[in-house]
């Protein structure tokens, strides 16, 4: 039996109570009940981050997010028709009711059948000359510059495999030897790694054409600077859940602007607003794509990744973004590297 009442919700609970019930346990779920036990829906990570994309914040309520017709299976039913009923609804967790409605228990379909490790595969840029932490990186390249007591590049494939995520692919450039000889074939690591090599700038997409195999499935790119905890299986399922051909992470930026915004109508003044505060999406870096982006990136050119969603978009395919709401930081500055070492050893705690 899992602990329920650490999984329940009222229907007025928070999105930070949510989340709190969501990114603590494995169990990537909460159910919302009313003042009687019963099932009045769930609510999921997925759920959450929609609510961001429309403006909605850690305080706002869960109400208008969860899903309120969910699949339940009751309490005297076997475990076959469980795990049969999960796997037609393409569900993960399916709550149990006993006959009045009311939440009993949560089958976790991962824990009747698990599988340790994924194929998707993960195409990590690593190739980039990091001239903004000059002096630091004339002599190595960036995603082997220590925080923490790891190199970056280390942390980035540890919290990958730690999601069972082990296929990976490296594209070097800068002092590509030393990633090469320091990683090699990922066996030390728990993972497998191959590389690609540019020998010309290609930019985030254009690396792609460079794979010699391309991936049959769903998989991630990443650049090889960047700190997060993000739950890589959320962003998976995420972009299957969408059916998006390509899904990109976002980053909420918050620009204050230092005078007072004046609204006019021709000449008349409308209102006034001191020191606004103006909200952005920002592209964090990551992005979870689906093989036939393959499609629209051109052989051994340079092409961007914001090109690539430019391209898709233009031909009427679905993108979509993934708000994160975890820790990210894009260490491109000597400041971002010192905040990163001071903030490693809480986030990535050993």
């Amino acid at each position: 039996m899992k602990k329920i009442e650490n999984l329940k919700l009222s229907v007025n609970a928070s999105i930070k109570e949510a989340l709190e019930i969501i990114d603590t346990g494995a169990i990537r779920i909460a159910i919302v009940v009313d003042d009687n036990e019963k099932v009045l829906g769930t609510i999921t990570d997925g759920d959450i981050r929609r609510g961001f994309l429309i403006g909605l914040d850690l305080t706002s309520s869960i109400k208008d997010l969860y899903f309120k017709k969910p699949t339940l299976a009751n309490i005297n039913d076997s475990k076959e028709s469980i795990i049969q009923k999960a796997l037609s609804k393409k569900l993960y967790q399916i709550p149990i009711v006993d006959d009045k409605g009311r939440l009993v228990d949560i089958e976790d379909l991962a824990s009747l059948i698990r599988v340790t490790k994924r194929r998707n595969r993960v195409i990590l840029m690593a190739g980039g000359l990091g001239t903004r932490l000059r002096p630091l990186t004339e002599g190595i390249p960036k995603p082997l510059l220590k925080v923490g007591n790891k190199p970056i590049l280390e942390t980035i494939i540890e919290n990958f495999a730690k999601y069972g995520f082990v296929n990976i692919t490296i594209s070097v450039n800068y002092k590509a030897d030393m990633i090469k000889e320091y990683f090699g074939d990922g066996s030390n690591f728990g993972v497998n790694i191959d590389y690609i090599e540019e020998t010309k700038r290609l930019g985030t997409a254009g690396a792609l054409s460079l794979l010699k195999e391309k991936p049959i499935e769903p998989f991630f790119v990443m650049n090889a600077d960047l700190l997060t905890n993000i739950n890589f299986t959320h962003l998976l399922d995420f972009h299957s859940f969408e059916n998006a051909i390509a899904t990109m992470c976002v980053r909420e930026y918050n620009y204050q602007v230092p005078y007072g915004v004046i609204e006019t109508d021709e000449s008349k003044i409308i209102s006034i607003k001191e020191k606004p505060i103006e909200k952005f999406f920002v592209n964090a870096g990551i992005y979870a794509l689906s093989p036939q982006v393959f499609e629209y990136i051109p052989n051994n050119e340079f092409f961007d990744m914001p090109t690539l969603f430019e391209k898709l978009i233009e031909k009427e395919l679905k993108t979509i973004s993934f708000p994160l709401h975890e820790y990210w930081l894009d260490i491109g500055r000597m400041s971002d590297f010192e905040q990163a070492q001071s903030e490693y050893f809480r986030v990535f705690d050993e």
